[in-house]
C-alpha cells in the first residue's frame, strides 16, 4: 500500500509538472494578466518566498495584498477584483461560497499557531501558560499588549479566546494596542510600543523578527484552530489557477512549514 502510494504522489507531481511547462510554453508568446491576490496578514513573509519560486518555475508574476482576513472577505463580496483568496479563517471562504463569490469549497493549505512575543528590553517573560503576562498585567509591568482587531482578524479573535481562557481578559482589555490585522500587531509588539504581543508563529519566525525579542508557543487546545483556507474565486485567470495548484506542491508546504505553519494531509 505504501509503495503504491508513492508511486501515485510520484506520477501526481509529474503530471503537475508537465502541465505546468506546457501551460507556461503554450502561453509564452502571449501578454499575461498580472492577478491580484488576497492574502491573510500571517503569510506576509512566507508567500512571497513561494511566489517567487512559482514565477522562477512558471514565469509569471503575482500581484500580493495581504491584510486581515475578514476585511479581505467584505472586500471580494463587494466585488473587489481580487483572483485568488487566502484566509487565516475558512469560514470567510464559505462565507464567499454560499454568496457564489468563490468557485468551490477552495483547500486547507495550513494550520496556523498563535505565540507569545516578547521585544528586547521588556519586563514581561515569555511563556506558553501566559503566567508571567497574567502577573504583569496586575502588577504594573504590562502597560501595553499588541493584537490584532478581534472584530475582522482571525489571530485578534484567537488571542482574545486565549487571554479568556487565561482568566485576563475584562482586566487587559483596557491595556490593548489594536493592529488592523496580524502583521500591524506583530510590528507594534516588535518595534517595543507594546512590551508583549499575541501574534502568529510565522511572523514571529520570520526575518526581521526573531532577533528583536522572544516568544512562546502557546498550547494548541487554548483557542480554536486556526484552520487556513485558499480559494479561487468566480473568474479567476489560468495564473492563479496555476499558483492555486502550485501551493499544494511540496515546494510550497516545505516553506510554509519552515515559517512554522502546520501543514494538513495532502
Amino acid at each position: 500500500m505504501n509503495k503504491y502510494l508513492s508511486i501515485k504522489n510520484a506520477l501526481s507531481i509529474l503530471i503537475y509538472v508537465v502541465t505546468l511547462s506546457g501551460m507556461t510554453n503554450l502561453y509564452a508568446d502571449q501578454p499575461l494578466a498580472v492577478p491580484a491576490v488576497a492574502a491573510a496578514a500571517d503569510l506576509k513573509f512566507a508567500l512571497p518566498e513561494i511566489a517567487q519560486a512559482f514565477e522562477g518555475a512558471s514565469g509569471r508574476k503575482l500581484r500580493l495584498s495581504f491584510g486581515s482576513s475578514g476585511m479581505f472577505a467584505q472586500q471580494i463580496g463587494q466585488g473587489a477584483p481580487f483572483e485568488l483568496f487566502f484566509s487565516a479563517d475558512e469560514s470567510y471562504v464559505e462565507m464567499l461560497q454560499k454568496a457564489g463569490r468563490a468557485t468551490d469549497a477552495g483547500k486547507l493549505y495550513a494550520l496556523g499557531r498563535l505565540v507569545l512575543f516578547i521585544p528586547n528590553g521588556s519586563p514581561v517573560k515569555a511563556d506558553s501558560n501566559l503566567r508571567d503576562l497574567v502577573a504583569a498585567a496586575r502588577d504594573g509591568r504590562l502597560k501595553r499588549l499588541a493584537i490584532a482587531n478581534p472584530e475582522h482578524a482571525p489571530y485578534g479573535r484567537v488571542a482574545r479566546e486565549a487571554l479568556q481562557r487565561a482568566g485576563v481578559w475584562e482586566e487587559i482589555e483596557n491595556k490593548l494596542v489594536l493592529g488592523e490585522n496580524a502583521a500591524q500587531a506583530a510590528q507594534f509588539a516588535a518595534s517595543g510600543s507594546a512590551q508583549a504581543g499575541l501574534i502568529p508563529l510565522a511572523l514571529a519566525r520570520a526575518p526581521g523578527f526573531a532577533e528583536r525579542g522572544a516568544f512562546a508557543t502557546l498550547p494548541e487546545n487554548w483557542h480554536t484552530p486556526l484552520r487556513q483556507r485558499m480559494v479561487l474565486i468566480q473568474g479567476a485567470g489560468e495564473t492563479a489557477q496555476l499558483f492555486y495548484a502550485f501551493m499544494q506542491t511540496p515546494a510550497a508546504r516545505a516553506i510554509l512549514a519552515r515559517y512554522g505553519f502546520v501543514m494538513p494531509e495532502p
